[in-house]
């Protein structure tokens, strides 16, 4: 039987009050006519996190009003927003993730945010302040079309199996840091290591996750990713790299073109994304709020447990 994910998997809900303009055929959606703030009706609020679960990224433009302030009053209409487990809050803020990116260095790696802790954020709200002139896009892939796509045994194959999930690993080969990259590339890789990583975290979860709201089964990898259970390192990066390219495949991505002032909303819980670090020495930066989330369920009911959590005494070392 044919259903609407195979048809249409993005499409509008006719029900919704919102004016969204569906961006892609499986993924992205921008919203016109909502200015953001933490003083939305009701109403708007509920039919924002419906087109959030929906279209799994929804964007705003022209959101230039919003300070540090107003887009964690924003957030919180959403749930609990939290803190980077291990990176400081930027400066003037609460909860806030500054990414203040430069000489084509982002997080340029698919990934699900946060993804080594077990309650791991149900949604993240990016906020561009500064632009390149060309260059820096995110990308988001839908991970709830990847796993309805995949072939059946590779179904029946992932539907039990589990993965190890942390924050430790080698951040130069992770991101492709080249020993004669420019001094200031490396000591970003530093700080990953030494701040990203300062305390350790590893994590089981589910390969398949259901979602919580529409029940709908997506694929948990990214890289954060280190090991399927049960498996070793050299078959799990076999398996991890035919699983992940179901994942990213163009029918399953959106791409966003950042205006200043532009908010990009995600649901966390079935969405990968990346950023595009295409824009040499050129300033991007923007700032991100997470709202909390619950640790993920999979098919057989059983839920993510973190495993390991440890401050890494070596790293101001490393």
């Amino acid at each position: 039987m044919t259903t609407l994910i195979d048809r249409y998997p993005n499409a509008k809900d006719p029900a919704s009050p919102l004016d969204i303009h569906p961006v892609t055929g499986r993924i992205g959606a921008e919203i016109r006519g909502v200015q953001l703030s933490g003083d939305l009706d009701a109403e708007t609020v509920r039919a924002i996190e419906a087109a959030l679960v929906r279209h799994k990224v929804i964007f705003f433009r022209g959101q230039q009003h919003l300070d540090n302030a107003e887009h964690e009053a924003f957030a919180a209409l959403f749930g609990d927003p939290v803190a980077h487990p291990t990176v400081p809050v930027a400066e003037g803020s609460r909860y806030l993730l500054d990414l203040d990116s430069k000489e084509g260095y982002a997080a340029s790696s698919w990934h699900t945010d946060v993804t080594f802790v077990d309650a791991y954020p149900k949604g993240s709200i990016l906020r561009a302040i500064t632009v390149p002139e060309a260059g820096g896009d995110t990308v988001w892939a839908n991970a709830e079309t990847a796993y309805e796509g995949l072939p059946e045994p590779l179904r029946q194959l992932v539907n039990n199996l589990w993965a190890l999930h942390t924050n430790d690993y080698d951040y130069a080969a992770q991101f492709g840091v080249a020993k004669d990259a420019p001094q200031s590339v490396h000591d970003r890789q530093k700080f990953q290591r030494n701040v990203f990583a300062s305390t350790i975290y590893e994590t089981e979860h589910p390969v398949v996750r259901v979602h919580p709201v529409s029940g709908q089964r997506s694929l948990l990898l990214g890289h954060f990713v280190r090991n399927f259970l049960g498996l070793n390192q050299q078959d799990s990066a076999r398996l991890y790299n035919v699983l992940q390219d179901h994942v990213t495949r163009e029918e399953n991505v959106v791409r966003w073109r950042w205006q200043a002032g532009d908010v990009a909303f995600w649901d966390n819980r079935s969405t990968q994304h990346r950023a595009v670090a295409d824009f040499a020495l050129q300033r991007r930066t923007l700032r991100r709020a997470t709202v909390n989330g619950d640790a993920p369920v999979g098919i057989d009911g059983r839920v993510s447990r973190t495993t390991r959590k440890e401050v890494a005494a070596d790293r101001q070392s490393a």
